[in-house]
């Protein structure tokens, strides 16, 4: 398979990533934190549908953790795997057929630094589509054991074909301080690969125990979850939103059919309990408006986190 433009992207993004890394300050590096979210359908309007369920999983790497990031790209990294399931809105029968069924990996690394006052954070990852992935029998055998719908033949027939698609992905944001509680955090992220997109949101993040972690981005979601745990015990509270403008998807195939959307929004609402060093919960809803034409309205998705590290 040609990786064209998006296989020049990628290297010359991995070059950067590596040289950067070599060229930090040479300090011992070790592991600062495992950071995780799992979204389902199920967690919120229980309708197994659409964006119905993914898995993020971040180790990150670097220098001690001072609750702020460091000035060097490459001093700190984040080594990202994801896996997903869109799927129509039936699994078979009536309403089986309004897009494509989406089984997706991935595994890519991310650096996260400053800039003056800007937080930056870079990356790439390699996404799998496609039966390769393993998603769609993972989703039917799991569902076969609690007599939840099959996946029908033709849905199975009609799911994005195997590819893999470098993907570039770029976010700015630049945090404010509104008290010693409280920060808002405008952002803007490009993406370019399986989804080619701009997006400009903001979140506010309110609680002590949350002014000092590093924050990493779900990425159907938008939620913000903790790569790395300052390790103050509390309560906080995350709300956001975004808009994005969407130029490219590989998960709406032209084979297929269904035409994607140029416009997305979401809304989401978080909350983090954390009882001390490792210990911490997280609960959030995200609202996700409607991703391709013909789609009869948005859904509401829930993330949960729950880690007990001894």
């Amino acid at each position: 398979m040609g990786l064209g433009w998006k296989g020049v992207i990628t290297t010359c993004a991995l070059c950067w990533v590596a040289a950067s890394t070599a060229q930090a300050e040479a300090q011992d590096r070790a592991l600062l934190g495992i950071g995780r979210l799992f979204t389902n359908d199920f967690f919120a309007d229980h309708r197994d549908r659409w964006r119905t369920g993914s898995y993020s999983y971040s180790i990150v790497h670097g220098r001690p953790w001072s609750g702020a990031r460091p000035q060097v790209p490459g001093a700190v990294l984040e080594y990202r795997l994801r896996s997903e399931i869109i799927a129509p809105a039936r699994l078979n029968g009536a309403g089986s057929n309004d897009r494509a069924y989406v089984g997706a990996l991935s595994a890519g690394l991310h650096t996260h630094y400053s800039h003056g006052a800007l937080d930056i954070s870079a990356g790439v990852d390699l996404v799998a589509t496609g039966p390769q992935t393993g998603m769609l029998d993972l989703q039917d055998a799991f569902h076969d054991q609690i007599s939840a719908p099959s996946i029908s033949d033709r849905v199975r027939d009609r799911q994005v074909g195997d590819d893999v698609h470098p993907t570039a992905l770029v976010e700015l944001s630049s945090p404010v301080a509104l008290n010693d509680r409280t920060s808002l955090r405008p952002f803007l992220e490009a993406q370019y690969g399986v989804e080619t997109l701009l997006r400009v949101g903001a979140d506010v993040l309110i609680g002590p125990m949350l002014q000092q972690d590093l924050w990493l981005r779900d990425v159907p979601t938008g939620q913000l979850y903790t790569g790395v745990d300052h390790g103050k015990a509390g309560t906080g509270f995350v709300l956001g939103a975004d808009y994005a403008r969407v130029s490219d998807s590989a998960y709406f195939p032209a084979s297929f059919g269904t035409r994607a959307k140029d416009e997305r929004f979401r809304a989401r609402a978080g909350l983090h309990w954390r009882f001390g060093d490792g210990i911490s919960y997280f609960y959030g809803v995200t609202y996700l408006s409607e991703e391709f034409e013909g789609q009869p309205e948005g859904q509401i998705v829930g993330s949960l986190k729950l880690n007990f590290n001894f």
